[in-house]
């Protein structure tokens, strides 16, 4: 493998943490968490404890004040271990930067610390039963009455919707508008008016949160307002090109993941009087894969190190997501053939990584959205009359 020159030896020191903590607290609970549904608030504690959370949040407010590459080094291991259910990656990475850059300050130090300890647990509340990619057609609002919004509406595949104590949430407080019509606003999930849904049955991460949610009349202070009315929209432009690169990271790790179990694999599975490996078949496989994943994984890191200088273009960040999170799923699907029956059973690791491996390309943005924002770099569009 062509040696990684991003981490430096306190980044090794945190992921050496970080394996023992998934070993530790993850890996042997991880199957029971896909029966039930979800993983238990004690995790989320302990991952507080050891310092796991909101690695990136300003020290003042109880994170570490590190930079991104120590939150790509949970994101890497986890993916590695197949660890799909514990979300931290949301908390930490996607919602925690909203409030870093648009919270109040009352905002910031009521919510920011307890996030940082797993004492609060926090979800994205974006898609609707009518559509998840295009945020400005969302239908759930939110009215203003007096010092209050009153939001009615439904969301669903919410991440951490059954757990979450705190909800940032997607509204129209003006629905005649598109773009300038989203507001972000800050929802206590013990409101009045506030209802989960059913967790959802999934094709795969089976130990994922991931449910519908609902709101009668609920009703928040204005002061729950994340930056300023109207300007949902863009606040939620701001940090794509990180959430397209976390899903990137996980999947060229889970595809290192995979083509490690399926070389070991091969080399003790006997088959006609010699090995899997053996068969010029396997070996060929491999190779490709390998060096199709080594090609992604100098380029994520090449994108990693950019954004952690805050250089990474937005683009280049959906064609990152869109080449790996596409060879991810073809990696899957070519490794567990190797396997035969036994990479159609639930209990061995390739089977879960198989059908974990096709939310890849729909969270985050599908690839088909990807594509568009590719092309329209490439390809700029008229403008209209």
């Amino acid at each position: 493998m062509i040696p990684r020159q991003i981490f430096t030896s306190e980044h090794e020191s945190f992921r050496d943490t970080v394996r023992r903590f998934i070993e530790e607290q993850v890996t042997p609970f991880h199957a029971e968490w896909e029966t039930a549904g979800q993983v238990p608030r004690s995790l989320w504690k302990k991952a507080g404890e050891l310092g796991l959370l909101c690695v990136n949040v300003p020290e003042e407010y109880g994170g570490l004040g590190a930079n991104f590459l120590y939150s790509a080094i949970l994101i890497e291991e986890m993916a590695r271990a197949g660890a799909t259910g514990p979300t931290f990656y949301l908390h930490s990475d996607i919602v925690a930067p909203y409030l870093v850059e648009f919270g109040t300050e009352e905002q910031k130090r009521k919510w920011l610390p307890k996030m940082a300890t797993g004492e609060v647990v926090v979800a994205l509340g974006m898609s609707e039963p009518s559509g998840g990619s295009d945020v400005q057609s969302i239908r759930t609002q939110a009215i203003r009455d007096g010092d209050e919004y009153v939001i009615n509406g439904q969301k669903v595949f919410i991440t951490n919707g059954h757990s979450a104590d705190l909800l940032l949430l997607a509204c129209k407080t003006d629905p005649r508008q598109k773009a300038k019509g989203v507001s972000l606003i800050l929802v206590e999930t013990d409101r009045p008016g506030f209802t989960r849904g059913r967790k959802l049955e999934k094709i795969g991460c089976k130990a994922q949160d991931t449910s519908e949610l609902f709101f009668s009349d609920l009703r928040v202070p204005v002061s729950n307002l994340l930056g300023t009315e109207g300007g949902g929209f863009g606040i939620l432009m701001t940090q794509l090109a990180q959430e397209r690169l976390i899903q990137a990271i996980r999947a060229v790790s889970a595809a290192e993941a995979a083509l490690e179990w399926t070389r070991a694999y091969a080399a003790d599975r006997k088959m006609f009087g010699q090995t899997l490996a053996d068969f010029q078949n396997t070996r060929f496989t491999l190779a490709n894969l390998h060096a199709q994943v080594l090609a992604q994984r100098v380029f994520v890191d090449r994108c990693m190190d950019l954004h952690a200088a805050g250089k990474l273009d937005p683009v280049d960040a959906a064609s990152c997501k869109l080449v790996t999170t596409d060879l991810q799923f073809k990696v899957m699907d070519e490794c567990l053939q190797f396997f035969g029956g036994w990479g159609y059973m639930w209990e061995y690791p390739i089977a879960r990584a198989f059908a974990d491996a096709r939310m890849c390309r729909i969270g985050g943005g599908t690839a088909e959205v990807m594509k568009q924002i590719i092309a329209n770099s490439l390809l700029p569009r008229p403008p209209k009359n």
